[in-house]
């Protein structure tokens, strides 16, 4: 398996687009006043952290294996989307608090074509870095960057709410207004977290491969089934970055050693050809031994082709 590429030039684009949008945010906030612009500006903080979580956990799953993590260190991106999703819950419990508060007690805005003007500047600066990491996430299989792009791109929700409270202030006069939609990015925030939390639940408990690299594994280990070859209990896993398939191959006994660890060989060369990361597990079998079915029937001696199982 080769090694994994450093992606922590990503983590510190995000860290470097956190840092210059809080000085925006900010500013924006303390030239007019509006509760909405510093919840906006809260979530900016939590995307600083969330990216310095994020540039240390791609450091440490870029790790090979070693004696005491022999399955390598995939897993550790996980932990930041996790991490990820808890600090927009806290970003979120801020932005509440902030707008019940101004809510009860409403304060005119000032400045606001400025602060508008400010504040949409961050949000643009967000947008590009987030698309930049929800692409390289996916291309690298980086859970990590893929959930830090999904964060930047809540902030850029939650900054396109917060303009549209204050708009409807300045047009409408009731004051209340920014408070109310800032209430309403902060239940947004928290579903957008929510499930963050849950993919990386699901991460951490060895989910299977999308559908299209099922599809994709079932057909190359399909490519090797026979007259003399039948495949079955294919089973396949996603750990971070990586791809792990298992599967047992079954031969005619009569088969020299070399001749079925060749087949084997073509097989897992198949497909690290169409996954850059994956571990391949395979288990060679005599075809005619009862044993090697494990629970599964005997395959009909008037098939010409028996069906691969997964």
């Amino acid at each position: 398996m080769p090694p994994r590429e450093n992606l922590t030039r990503f983590a510190w684009l995000s860290i470097a687009a956190a840092v210059v949008t809080i000085g925006l945010k900010f500013a924006a906030y303390l030239l007019t006043g509006s509760v909405g612009l510093l919840s906006d500006a809260a979530e900016s903080v939590v995307n600083l952290v969330a990216a310095f979580v994020a540039l240390l956990v791609l450091h440490v799953a870029a790790q090979p294996a070693d004696d005491e993590h022999q399955f390598g260190h995939a897993k550790a991106e996980y932990f930041s989307a996790a991490v990820e999703g808890g600090m927009i819950f806290v970003a979120a419990v801020f932005i509440l608090w902030s707008s019940v508060q101004r809510f009860l007690a409403p304060e005119p805005l000032e400045n606001i074509g400025i602060g508008l003007g400010v504040s949409a500047v961050a949000s643009a600066i967000n947008g590009a870095v987030a698309v930049v990491l929800v692409r390289a996430g996916r291309q690298h299989r980086s859970v990590t960057l893929i959930a830090d792009g999904k964060h930047l791109l809540t902030d850029v929700w939650t900054s396109v709410g917060v303009v549209v409270g204050v708009v409807l202030v300045v047009t409408t006069g009731w004051l209340r207004l920014d408070p109310i939609v800032a209430f309403l990015v902060g239940l947004n925030i928290i579903w957008t977290g929510w499930h963050l939390v849950r993919e990386s639940v699901d991460g951490l408990m060895d989910h299977a491969p999308s559908a299209e690299d099922q599809a994709t594994i079932t057909r190359i280990v399909g490519e090797f089934t026979t007259d003399e070859v039948r495949i079955h209990g294919l089973r396949a896993r996603v750990v971070g970055h990586q791809q792990h398939v298992a599967l047992h191959v079954l031969v005619p006994g009569e088969w020299s050693v070399q001749r079925g660890h060749d087949l084997l060989e073509d097989l897992e060369g198949r497909l690290r050809e169409q996954f850059a990361h994956i571990t391949v597990d395979t288990h060679l079998e005599p075809l005619e031994d009862p044993r090697s079915y494990d629970g599964e029937p005997l395959p009909d001696p008037h098939r010409t082709r028996p069906p691969a199982t997964a």
